[in-house]
């Protein structure tokens, strides 16, 4: 019983940790995009074809083509000519 409980304990936590917006930037320069977390505000680069994991509990994001757009945390996004693509 304490082996089962651990290891659901440890899959919520490994599974918690997951939640979080992919940004994959399709273009050929670096993209930067400004991320408003609450009171937190920060610019994340984002290089050509790369990808970063953000907003882990939602957030606000303004690409570079000045599209502004809310995340929950958990979409896949593209930019695209500077434009951001939810999927």
């Amino acid at each position: 019983m304490k082996t089962i409980l651990i290891g659901l304990l440890s899959g919520i936590l490994v599974t918690g940790a997951t939640f979080a917006a992919t940004v994959t930037n399709k273009d050929g320069e670096t993209a930067v995009l400004v991320v408003v977390e609450g009171e937190s505000r920060m610019e994340v680069a984002v290089g050509s074809g790369a990808t970063e994991m953000i907003c882990p509990s939602g957030c606000f994001v303004t690409a570079p083509g000045g599209d502004r757009i809310g995340l929950q945390g958990d979409e896949t996004i593209e930019i695209v000519n500077g434009s951001v693509v939810v999927k």
